[in-house]
């Protein structure tokens, strides 16, 4: 059956916000509420720049009943195709922002088609466009549910409508061009705090064969930071390896311009207040092995990672000969 103008329409592109306040009060702090609105468009913007979708993103006077706001998704494509898209990024918009920070590792795309105030032949059309987006992210290394700038942006939202004492719950929901709601979620400000991070702190990255070019070692005992170049960049790290610093107090290292080391090194990280991720510090836990006129010397605790590794490469493969022979 052919696809009509009708069909699509029927998809919407307008989020409606609507903050709840006390005693049906309609007057808002200004500060708090366009803080709110600069992340919820923060986030809109990120989630077009995932999918690679140009976007112009419009808005309405407010209205009363506490306090109500729409914006609209607008494609800067004019083809049938960017107008469901339009309407994906609406939905996502509103799955995301009602999803607990402690749901992040949740299908959301999925959760799509679990609200059963979406009809068939609505949850059909985004199906088909999703699939796209879907197979676009996997190609791009994309993830909603874990992108971090997403999470701080609605992390800052709730903490910023959270300071609002007269703020009863804000609710989420797609509307059509005559402003009624299609699908609509809430969030009680009880549950404000469900969405906003606890730590800025991101999970480490560990790299365990990295190599850093010694510039600045530290010769004696001490809480110093050393020097080094890491991937042609200066950095300055601590060395928690105890072996290795022995080693160096000890005069059984000998630096020269050039030395280096190979290493199990932790890279910490944090996300400011705009979301984006921020080296905070580097660790040395580990040298694996250092050179010597460049020849690589295994470190003790270098040669004791490296058995207990292929031990455990010898028992995988072990069992997975087992399962193999069983078949």
């Amino acid at each position: 059956m052919k696809e009509t103008n009708q069909d699509i329409i029927e998809i919407k592109n307008v989020l409606e916000i609507h903050y709840w306040l006390k005693n049906q009060s309609h007057v808002m702090n200004a500060v708090v509420e366009n803080r709110c609105e600069f992340e919820v468009l923060s986030i809109i913007k990120e989630i077009a720049n995932i999918y690679s979708l140009k976007i112009n993103i419009e808005t309405e006077p407010t209205a009363e009943g506490g306090l109500r706001k729409w914006f609209t998704i607008v494609s800067k494509e004019e083809n049938k195709s960017a107008t469901i898209t339009t309407s994906i990024i609406v939905v996502l918009l509103t799955v995301l922002l009602t999803t607990p920070i402690t749901k992040v590792t949740e299908k959301l795309i999925d959760k799509i088609f679990e609200d059963k105030e979406l009809n068939e032949m609505q949850k059909e059309k985004l199906k088909l466009e999703i699939d796209k987006l879907k197979d676009e992210a996997a190609k791009r290394n994309s993830n909603l549910e874990t992108n971090s700038s997403i999470k701080k942006r609605k992390s800052n939202f709730y903490e910023t409508l959270d300071s609002d004492s007269k703020v009863e719950k804000v609710s989420f929901a797609v509307t059509d061009k005559d402003k009624v709601s299609i699908s609509e979620k809430t969030v009680l400000k009880n549950d404000f705090k469900k969405f906003i991070l606890v730590s800025d702190d991101l999970e480490p990255i560990i790299l365990e064969t990295a190599e850093i070019e010694i510039i600045s070692p530290v010769l004696k005992k001490g809480k110093y930071k050393w020097m080094g170049y890491f991937k042609s960049e200066p950095i300055i790290f601590n060395m928690q390896s105890n072996e290795f610093k022995t080693l160096v107090q000890n005069a059984e290292i000998e630096f020269k311009n050039g030395s280096s080391i190979n290493c199990v090194l932790q890279i910490r990280r944090k996300i400011d207040n705009e979301g984006l991720e921020k080296t905070i510090g580097y660790d040395v836990m580990v040298v694996n092995h250092y050179f010597e006129n460049e020849k690589p010397i295994e470190t003790n605790e270098g040669r004791k990672r490296r058995q207990i590794k292929e031990a455990e490469k010898n028992q995988t493969n072990l069992f997975e000969d087992y399962n193999a022979e069983k078949n």
